[in-house]
């Protein structure tokens, strides 16, 4: 299931545009809590999604029945650049808890690229809802990389992938290399176009560099 949220009219539209505008990219806490503010928005949405049980709450003068999460789902970021997500995505599901999977991109000499996971530290994942968080889907490969190794720490209930934008090539790919039943994509935006280099047009650049500063 795929759910463009930037198809609805919302406050998530301002938020896409000032991390794709040129004239503010210098600044980068600016971007950081822009690409905060876009996970917390998707989270809530996420949460419409999750099962509730009630519980009653003693207040100062009586009592209030109350539904509530029955269980948090594990958050995932894919490092570096799904950090700020993350920070998002912890506002709203403070009882979470977290993973953190590192990806890189390695050239061939054919100048094509394969994506490779350098690191992975993760609780037991088996029977858990899992958020999945990277600000752009360009080739897919990333994500379709990070899910082989979720899986390997136990078999999800749930996955749900939260990026700000997608090209529609990264989103043929994770169809096509992903099992339909048991995910659910959450984008703020999709972009047709994908360079050579793989970079999603008209986009935003290098998210990791605009929230962090230029790599080696």
């Amino acid at each position: 299931m795929i759910n463009n949220l930037g198809e609805k009219k919302s406050i998530l539209s301002q938020y896409l545009a000032e991390i794709r505008n040129i004239n503010i990219h210098s600044d980068s806490m600016r971007f950081r809590r822009n690409l905060e503010r876009i996970s917390e928005i998707i989270a809530i949405e996420i949460s419409k999604t999750l099962t509730y049980e009630k519980v009653e709450v003693i207040t100062p003068l009586g009592s209030a029945e109350v539904p509530i999460l029955k269980e948090y789902p594990v958050l995932i970021p894919v490092l570096r650049a799904g950090l700020p997500m993350h920070r998002g995505l912890q506002r709203i599901f403070d009882k979470s808890a977290s993973a953190f999977i590192s990806a890189y991109r390695k050239a061939e000499k054919n100048e094509k690229f394969i994506v490779k996971i350098e690191y992975i530290s993760s609780p037991d994942l088996s029977g858990k809802t899992i958020i999945l968080a990277d600000p752009m889907l360009a080739t897919g490969s990333s994500i379709v990389a990070a899910y082989k190794e979720i899986v390997n720490r136990g078999k999800p209930k749930h996955i749900h992938i939260v990026v700000a934008i997608a090209s529609m090539q990264g989103i043929n790919y994770i169809k096509k290399h992903l099992p339909d039943k048991n995910i659910t994509l959450w984008v703020g935006a999709i972009d047709d176009e994908l360079t050579a280099q793989a970079y999603i047009v008209p986009g935003l650049g290098d998210a990791g560099d605009l929230a962090f500063g230029s790599k080696d």
